[in-house]
């Protein structure tokens, strides 16, 4: 059992989390205008390893049959039988309890509305059979990071959340555009969809920056209408630098780099944007 339980969290990277988790406690800080109670920055953490889990362990249940058949994820647990599907079920319920169950002892709001937000980041896995747009529907689901510490934390939705989340969106979209581009070859070969797919490699690339040009005017926007100051534009600014040396990495001929490009970088860039904004929330408090 414990060697299933590894051999599951290693195949959906559960390390990865640290992708979303950032937006999240940045939204706690500025809910709470301070540092919110150990206990609500815990429970947050917690509902995102949950939901993270429970939404990659869907992922690979119902994407089995294409991975198998993709030279990049054929791999995986599933595909070599290292986890059967049973095992993975089994998982994607406890999570999606546990994550449920985390949520009602955050409030009220967040209790009513955990089985909307399962529904929204196991969506996503269907996306790509219907429309190349997958890609902002892998932001939506990230999203619901910084929306929902801010529900965490004041138990309502305002404004400035719906702008981080809005920044979050378009800055999944253009990184996952950036990775999707691994499998532009297989995608032709079957009925998924990708913008990679749809506009070819380079007009793909080209859309992922205008994506993360966007992400910055919404991080700005985000300053303009909250007590935020020149801390947190330090952050902003570090983050464009940290994008534009991102799509350097990556070109239509050369995707050799694009791992170090989606994983690394965009680690530092969630990591490196949240210090700044607390740095600037603790400063002024």
């Amino acid at each position: 059992m414990i060697k299933t339980l590894a051999a599951i969290c290693e195949d959906i990277k559960i390390q990865h989390t640290v992708f979303a988790m950032p937006f999240a406690i940045m939204s706690a800080f500025m809910a709470a205008g301070g540092t919110p109670t150990i206990r609500v920055l815990g429970l947050i953490a917690l509902a995102m390893v949950f939901a993270r889990s429970a939404a990659m362990a869907f992922n690979r249940i119902v994407d089995a049959k294409f991975d198998v058949k993709n030279p990049r994820t054929m791999g995986r647990a599933i595909p070599i039988k290292l986890v059967s599907q049973k095992a993975y079920i089994v998982f994607l319920v406890v999570c999606s309890l546990g994550f449920i169950l985390v949520c009602g002892a955050i409030n009220n709001l967040a209790f009513i509305l955990a089985p909307l937000a399962l529904a929204i980041v196991f969506f996503y896995s269907y996306t790509k059979r219907f429309t190349h747009h997958s890609h902002f529907f892998l932001g939506i689901a990230l999203a619901l990071a910084p929306l929902g510490a801010w529900v965490a934390v004041r138990e309502e939705l305002t404004y400035q959340p719906l702008i981080l989340g809005l920044a979050v969106i378009f800055w999944l979209a253009g990184l996952d555009i950036i990775y999707s581009c691994q499998d532009f070859d297989f995608d032709r070969q079957t009925e998924l969809k990708s913008i990679p797919k749809k506009f070819g490699i380079k007009n793909a690339l080209a859309l992922a920056a205008m994506f993360h040009a966007v992400m910055i005017i919404l991080l700005i926007t985000l300053a303009v209408v909250s007590p935020l100051s020149w801390v947190y534009l330090t952050g902003v600014a570090f983050t464009a630098l940290m994008l534009l040396y991102e799509h350097s990495l990556v070109k239509p001929d050369d995707l050799t780099k694009v791992n170090v490009a989606f994983f690394n970088v965009n680690g530092v860039i969630s990591v490196g944007l949240m210090f700044f904004t607390i740095a600037d929330i603790l400063i002024s408090t």
